[in-house]
């Protein structure tokens, strides 16, 4: 592991827990900051039930879509009779509202099995969804009718290969091969989609009302990372881990500030990066885990190496960072999860048993750890060393990350939505 000499900057940076959101919503992937992190005072999270009794079971298709929740409204992507399918529900019974075709259920063969990957937003009176074969949608919220929408292979050129085709076009990306999967993000009056064309732009930036085009930019195939938006060496930008690099776009022009290649053999970059103060980490199975400072000198940017750990190549898991630390899956198929200190990159403590994909969401002063098998932890999210509070099992294999709301549990497996109650 190799540790910047400019580590030292590192400890003068705002700590994650200043600002975790609260839990009332969890209205895109990775819940209200899109960092995993809630705060939930009302409810008070000590115990796992040892025997759980859903509030609520439905059946659902195939797809690892992450559902989310806004007041009482849940909302789920499956797999429904050969298409992609927004489901609206209501939060307290499961009982559905409306449901909209958002585009065809693509032929594709791999471990995850088919059906939709990326994870609805809502923001205000609308919701965002999109397909894995990239077809990308702006619906009402009260009823699902369509207000815009856009293609992402007829409108940009990025179109849709499934991990059967012959094309040599097909071995420069992942997301056109395996599904579109990572997920768009509304900041002010823009959402900016990962469309993913070599030709027509890597992340294109919409009128969020309208759906007109304002900037596109960039020249990568997308991977499978989400956006993230934050305001780094103090201007507005979008964040971008593509199938090549990392990537910071002015958000009101399109203008790429910085970009660090960092190349994968498989065009693979899962993870959501991870933004405190003025740097970005991000990781992947090619990369390690590494940290970027990001500075400005006379407009001009710079991406710097705070540190890198190159032992904690996390294969699709996001990490979380609570304060001073990081809480990841670790490497492999078969990983532990892991305590790394965000400062310097350094281990603090691992646990081995997790499967080989694990979601981690931190609600109040303890962490929610869901592996591949369905088998839910709840850890306090300590730098000390590991502590289990508890341990339960309720859904099948599952690779999509739960949804968590005013002390409730929303968590799908490949053919089950449910409900849990976790706190009082």
């Amino acid at each position: 592991m190799k540790v910047s000499p400019l580590l030292a900057l590192a400890f003068l940076l705002p700590s994650v827990s200043a600002r975790v959101a609260n839990a009332a919503d969890w209205p895109q992937w990775r819940g209200p900051a899109r960092d995993g992190v809630v705060s939930d005072p009302a409810h008070k999270l000590t115990k796992l039930p040892q025997a759980p009794k859903p509030l609520w079971e439905i059946a659902i298709g195939p797809g690892q879509a992450s559902p989310i929740v806004v007041q009482n409204t849940l909302l789920i992507m499956d797999g429904t009779a050969g298409k992609e399918v927004l489901h609206c529900l209501a939060a307290d019974t499961g009982k559905e509202i409306w449901q909209v075709e958002i585009g065809p259920m693509v032929e594709f063969q791999n471990a995850y099995g088919e059906g939709p990957r990326c994870t609805p937003l809502v923001d205000g009176d609308r919701v965002y969804a999109q397909s894995c074969g990239g077809e990308f949608r702006c619906l009402a919220l009260k009823d699902g009718k369509q207000i815009w929408a856009t293609s992402f292979g007829d409108n940009y050129g990025a179109t849709w290969f499934g991990n059967k085709s012959p094309d040599p076009e097909a071995k420069e990306t992942a997301s056109r091969r395996h599904g579109n999967n990572g997920s768009a993000i509304v900041d002010g009056d823009r959402v900016f989609v990962p469309v993913g064309s070599p030709k027509k732009g890597t992340l294109v930036a919409f009128d969020k009302l309208t759906g007109k085009e304002l900037w596109t930019a960039g020249q990568d195939n997308t991977a499978y990372s989400s956006v993230m938006v934050a305001t780094l060496a103090g201007v507005r930008q979008a964040v971008h881990l593509t199938a090549d690099a990392l990537m910071g776009v002015e958000a009101s022009s399109g203008k790429i500030l910085w970009r660090e290649p960092l190349k994968t053999g498989a065009k693979r970059h899962v993870a959501t990066p991870v933004i405190d103060g003025d740097t970005v980490t991000v990781t992947s199975t090619s990369i390690g885990t590494i940290r970027f400072k990001i500075t400005q000198t006379a407009g001009a940017f710079t991406a710097q190496r705070q540190w890198e750990n190159a032992g904690m190549k996390v294969v699709i898991s996001s990490p979380i960072q609570v304060g001073a630390n990081l809480f990841s899956p670790g490497a492999g198929n078969r990983c532990d999860l892991v305590c790394l200190n965000a400062a310097t990159g350094e281990e603090r403590w691992r646990e081995p048993g997790l499967g080989d994909y694990a979601s981690i969401t931190a609600v109040n002063d303890s962490l929610l750890v869901l592996d591949s098998t369905g088998e839910l932890r709840l850890v306090a999210a300590s730098e000390a060393g590991y502590k289990e509070l508890g341990r339960s099992h309720f859904v099948g294999k599952t690779w999509a990350s739960p949804a968590y709301a005013n002390g409730r549990l929303f968590v799908r497996d490949g053919t089950k939505l449910l409900a849990l109650q976790l706190a009082p």
